[in-house]
């Protein structure tokens, strides 16, 4: 049996948050949640205790600045492993992931794909209320990393992803070179190779409800460099395979 922990990282989400929460216990009531809250000035760290205060299904941690999404998914990852959790579900807070797709997600995990990803770029998937440029920004890195990195996934920056933690037992996780946006990407290369089995599952993405973005296009050309050194790397190294010893 499935045992599952929703992990998800906050800084200023007071508006998002408690409509994600209920959207997702809604579509998996026997889901635990653990919130990460990067100390939100906007008091999102307070409401998240009178949650968990209401709910014994949610726990918080506070973690003493903001550190970055990665940091705070890694810490995540050990608590659940900790506690006996079986998988962890990586969810942005800002309304943007449709919480009724996960029970999908989880029923693949729970037949045994090792790392389950909500896509939106796979056939089904979709985005609403994305202005053309975003999209084929979004769509074109997407594909580059697929191709400079050779791994057969649609959408490799997707932040919506069920995990189950005997994968990531198998990871090197301190040896990760991202903590930022490129940590998807990064985290997805490492199980691949790991020979993880991968799957994705259609979803529909929509913009946040509230607050505001927190990406950037220094966000992005920083991840676009960082898949590019990591592609060179990849095919010299499949080169020097072949060379004669």
């Amino acid at each position: 049996m499935l045992k599952a922990l929703a992990l998800i990282p906050t800084y200023d989400e007071i508006e998002s948050l408690p409509v994600l929460v209920d959207r997702l216990l809604a579509a998996v009531p026997e889901l635990d949640v653990l919130v990460l809250d990067d100390a939100s000035p906007d008091g999102t760290g307070e409401l998240a205790d009178r949650m968990a205060e209401a709910d014994p299904r949610i726990t918080v941690r506070h973690r003493a600045a903001k550190l970055g999404l990665g940091a705070a998914y890694l810490d995540g990852f050990a608590l659940a492993m900790e506690r006996g959790y079986s998988h962890v579900v990586e969810i942005d807070a800002d309304g943007s992931h449709p919480p009724g797709r996960l029970r999908a997600m989880l029923e693949r995990a729970d037949a045994g794909d090792e790392l389950v990803i909500g896509s939106r770029w796979m056939p089904g998937g979709s985005v609403v209320d994305w202005p053309k440029r975003r999209e084929a920004l979004s769509r074109g890195a997407n594909l580059y990393a697929r191709l400079m990195l050779d791994v057969p996934v649609h959408d490799m920056t997707a932040g919506y992803r069920v995990y189950s933690t005997d994968l990531l037992r198998r990871l090197d996780l301190d040896a990760l070179e991202s903590r930022g946006y490129c940590f998807q990407i990064d985290m997805t290369v490492r199980a691949h190779d790991a020979g993880a089995v991968i799957s994705e599952v259609p979803i529909e993405f929509r913009d946040r409800e509230a607050g505001e973005s927190k990406m950037s296009g220094s966000i992005v050309g920083e991840a676009l460099t960082k898949v590019t050194g990591w592609g060179i790397g990849r095919r010299a190294a499949q080169l020097r395979a072949l060379l004669p010893r």
